[in-house]
């Protein structure tokens, strides 16, 4: 019996990454300019570059202050940066506010009504002629404990 060829199948076996491997690479490049930008930025603060191309670097930090600062004094940096041969076409600095992530622990207790106010929703949705309403009514009067 005849077997039809799929013409738009690829005849090599390759693994797709989606470009992982260049965004890897990407991503180690940015983290070595991250520690050479460091020690020359404002201190006390933990710098780190988001990106750098077409001569635009890209940094964040936490401190609004130092932030403030970074980009009050651009020029100054600029010009320091300039003399690694990493940042030779280096025009101008765009600073980021980047917020610290933190686990936060909710609590969340549950609202109790009083039994008396628990019965009057039952009574009333007893006179409601609304359907939606009523039911409405009586899973307020059930759920909050």
């Amino acid at each position: 019996m005849f077997q039809p060829t799929n013409i738009f199948q690829s005849k090599q076996k390759h693994v797709k990454t989606g470009h992982l491997n260049q965004l890897v690479q990407q991503v180690a490049y940015w983290q070595k300019l991250t520690q050479r930008v460091q020690p020359v930025l404002p201190q006390p603060e933990n710098w780190q570059v988001a990106c750098y191309q077409h001569g635009v670097l890209i940094v964040t930090g936490e401190n609004q202050a130092m932030i403030s600062q970074l980009g009050y004094l651009q020029q100054h940096y600029v010009a320091q940066l300039m003399l690694l041969p990493e940042f030779k076409d280096l025009q101008k600095i765009q600073v980021r506010l980047r917020v610290e992530k933190r686990p936060v622990a909710i609590v969340q207790e549950s609202p109790t009504l009083p039994v008396e106010t628990q019965q009057m929703l039952q009574n009333a949705a007893e006179f409601i002629n609304d359907p939606k309403l009523s039911q409405a009514m009586l899973r307020l009067a059930s759920v909050i404990k």
